[in-house]
């Protein structure tokens, strides 16, 4: 098979680094080999990038122009949707129906900030003398953007679309286990008539070419989703740069049911909350906090109802549960399900491999519960990243709030009650940068996202994700026409 290339500058070309393979995780067959770049490829994209900024036909235009690219490669990816969704259905293993909206949120993204972009102002400031002072924005330079494999293409949306409004250029770097979605990106925005140079693709693996991508000196920015140690790693070289970054980390999010909730909504709620997309993703509600007077019957229901969901191929619209990322990640997974029992933890559910022969050849763990634990073991403090939840009773909203912030993470979390005080009071003491009442998982590209603590710095989407990816400036104009007086 040979290998797919990459898109270096504005031209598909043969990168310099080992290739890769991408598997399907429901079966672990090659689906693609693609093309990775080295070091001199990253020179390539850094100066091309920089040499697109500078040229007029890019650095000149005005917001409505340049958002006019953005509303065309929307455009475009909603020409191609259900393509891309199948597309990502092979690549990470998520059920179709969560990858059609994956790709739907990242036409909108191109489009919200398409829209940020034509109507963001400058501010008059006030002044202390006469004269006229402004404070403008502008780009920061060749942006690097790391992304995760849980959500290839919204991920890459929303870090190439603000990217690009505030008029930088962009390399995307996509995880090795998932790059097919941004070289189809790629493909897109040539399509749409990008000016080259302005984003190039290169995927490759974090020690290699994600490595030379943060440490580039071209490089003005990072901007990273993925795991608190690479975060951690990319923070160290970004301090020796005095370089800023975005960083979106880890999370273990309690989702918490008081007894006056909508118990069924509150059932379906921790379920999607946690075990949608394999819970492999960063604001899995996996720690669940329940009040002590229904806990027995809530659990008992909520066991129930995890064994009742469909496990199977995700071409199928019926699927809810698919396989992991990879065989060594669910390997991760099961162990962590080993060290609950040897916490003393009790497993309600799940935990295994299916028994169905036609799941065998994939990566697929049926959904755990596992009641019994503290909130201080390991398997309720550390982020599992898979379809593991820990069941913890709570007695009264001070000890819950206790336990729900004692975690190194403050990413999502949320709360299920019919009283509205209350719901106002936890979610205000939470240590979360998303709180969601009486729902869980509910985005808006028009509203932030980002974490707290270890789960990482900065935000994401809405008008400020714009401003993320540019700098600040302030001019003075006098009016005056008198000399300084200094100078006199």
């Amino acid at each position: 098979m040979s290998p797919l290339p990459l898109y270096l500058a504005g031209t598909w070309t043969s990168g310099r680094g080992e290739p890769l393979a991408s598997h399907n995780p429901v079966n672990n067959r090659v689906l693609a080999v693609v093309s990775t770049a080295g070091a001199a490829d990253v020179d390539h994209a850094v100066a091309a990038g920089q040499a697109a900024m500078r040229n007029p036909a890019w650095r000149d235009l005005l917001p409505h122009q340049r958002a006019a690219f953005l509303h065309r490669i929307a455009t475009l990816i909603e020409r191609d949707a259900e393509r891309l969704a199948q597309l990502q259905r092979q690549d990470n293993g998520k059920p179709i129906l969560e990858t059609r909206a994956l790709v739907a949120s990242a036409a909108g993204t191109f489009r919200y900030f398409a829209a940020v972009c034509e109507t963001m102002e400058g501010d008059i400031t006030p002044s202390r003398g006469n004269y006229l002072s402004l404070s403008t924005w502008e780009p920061l330079g060749v942006i690097a953007a790391i992304t995760p494999w849980n959500s290839p293409i919204a991920s890459e949306a929303q870090k190439v679309a603000p990217a690009l409004a505030a008029g930088n250029a962009v390399i995307v770097k996509p995880s090795e286990f998932t790059p097919l979605l941004a070289l189809e990106l790629a493909k897109l925005s040539d399509e749409a008539g990008l000016p080259k140079g302005l984003l190039s693709v290169l995927p490759g693996t974090g020690a290699s070419t994600g490595a030379a991508l943060v440490a580039h000196p071209g490089i003005a920015k990072v901007t990273f989703t993925g795991g608190t140690a690479t975060g951690r790693a990319i923070g160290r070289v970004a301090a020796e740069k005095i370089m800023p970054v975005s960083l979106e980390l880890g999370g273990k999010s309690p989702n918490i049911v008081f007894a006056d909730a909508d118990l069924d909504q509150a059932i379906n709620g921790v379920l999607f909350g946690l075990f949608s997309s394999q819970g492999q993703s960063c604001i899995a509600g996996s720690r669940i906090f329940i009040e002590e007077s229904i806990y027995p019957a809530f659990t008992a229901k909520l066991a129930e109802r995890v064994t009742a969901l469909r496990i199977g191929d995700p071409v199928s619209e019926r699927t809810q549960i698919g396989p992991l990322i990879t065989p060594q990640h669910r390997d991760k997974v099961e162990g962590y399900v080993t060290l609950a029992r040897e916490e003393g933890g009790r497993l309600l559910c799940g935990g295994t491999r299916p028994v169905d022969a036609a799941l065998q050849a994939g990566n697929y763990f049926m959904p755990a519960l596992i009641d019994g634990l503290n909130n201080r073991n390991r398997t309720a403090q550390e982020e599992i990243f898979g379809p593991v939840g820990v069941l913890l009773p709570f007695r009264d909203e001070d000890s819950l709030i206790a336990e729900a912030n004692d975690s190194v993470y403050g990413l999502a979390s949320g709360v299920w009650t019919g009283d509205f005080r209350r719901a106002w009071r936890i979610g205000r003491a939470l240590n979360a940068g998303t709180v969601w009442i009486n729902t869980y998982k509910q985005f808006s590209i028009a509203t932030p996202f980002g974490g707290n603590a270890e789960s990482g710095i900065g935000r994401e989407k809405a008008r400020d994700g714009l401003k993320a990816y540019m700098r600040q400036k302030s001019l003075y104009i006098d009016m005056s026409g008198r000399p300084i007086p200094w100078a006199d």
